[in-house]
């Protein structure tokens, strides 16, 4: 059960030797062939590159904040030597010359990507399908949308595929799904995080908008993955050369909307998390 762990879990087991990389990414393959033939979260899969560098991880000290935890990446995203999608049949010859600025980081923490997950064609859509991959379910509820346009990481994650990733918001594409999904998820301020190589181009004026930001089961998680992503890249024109502030409380306050046009959100909300308990209990 160590996919379950929460991301600070498995990677204080693993500093610790309490946990193998070798294991950790099996149990997360496991979990994405029983759960992704329903789900629909991905869009291509590295099992063979995951495992090696599992057993690389394993060999090694651990020295990043992510070393040997399994994440995903928003196929809007550059992986070397990989086509970007980004849902598109347009973009099917495509191949990155250079891995975006999330995927460097994350590979520079230790992190071992599993994959890349589905998003709509061009990001333009609040659920998550097109004509290449189709459409991604909600783990909680299969007949219902994960939401976009990170809708795959999103279901990737919650359904424990995925300890964590990397998606894009400009008008709700990491905050939507991670709420349908029941995760969490953080849009930075523009400029915090880099999106050099992320398409389409956040460019001006949309990086004054769109952004690229991290997605987990918790919050503090959500911490760790945006320490990782946070600095300052002159290939991206909003990037800002402004350090982050070490120790900052997790807390804060939380507003809680009551009414939504005409749905009751209190009561659909509680009705949804029963539900919701119940539907994922024998998840393994």
């Amino acid at each position: 059960m160590s996919h379950r762990l929460t991301l600070a879990g498995m990677a204080e087991a693993i500093r610790q030797r309490k946990l193998s990389p070798v294991e950790l990414v099996d149990a997360h393959l496991e979990q994405i062939e029983k759960h992704n033939p329903s789900l629909n979260a991905f869009v291509m899969q590295f099992p063979s590159e995951a495992r090696a560098m599992a057993r690389k991880a394993e060999m090694e000290p651990a020295v990043g904040p992510l070393h040997g935890i399994p994440v995903t990446i928003k196929d809007s995203f550059d992986i070397r030597d990989l086509p970007t999608l980004c849902g598109s049949r347009f973009r099917l010859e495509h191949r990155a010359d250079y891995n975006s600025w999330a995927v460097k980081k994350i590979l520079d923490a230790g992190a071992i990507i599993l994959g890349k997950t589905n998003c709509p064609e061009f990001l333009a859509n609040w659920e998550t399908d097109n004509h290449i991959t189709g459409r991604t379910s909600n783990p909680w509820n299969l007949d219902r949308t994960a939401g976009g346009s990170s809708g795959g990481e999103s279901a990737a994650i919650a359904a424990y595929c995925s300890a964590g990733g990397v998606g894009s918001d400009g008008g709700g594409s990491i905050r939507m799904p991670a709420h349908f999904c029941g995760i969490s998820g953080l849009k930075p301020t523009p400029g915090r995080v880099p999106a050099t190589g992320h398409y389409p181009e956040i460019s001006h004026p949309g990086g004054l908008l769109g952004v690229a930001g991290p997605m987990a089961r918790t919050v503090k998680d959500v911490r760790i993955l945006f320490e990782v992503l946070a600095g300052y890249d002159p290939g991206d024109p909003f990037s800002a050369p402004v350090p982050l502030r070490a120790n900052v409380p997790m807390n804060g306050c939380i507003g809680v909307m009551e009414q939504f046009l005409d749905a009751p959100v209190e009561d659909f909300m509680h009705t949804a998390v029963h539900k919701a308990a119940g539907l994922l209990k024998d998840a393994g």
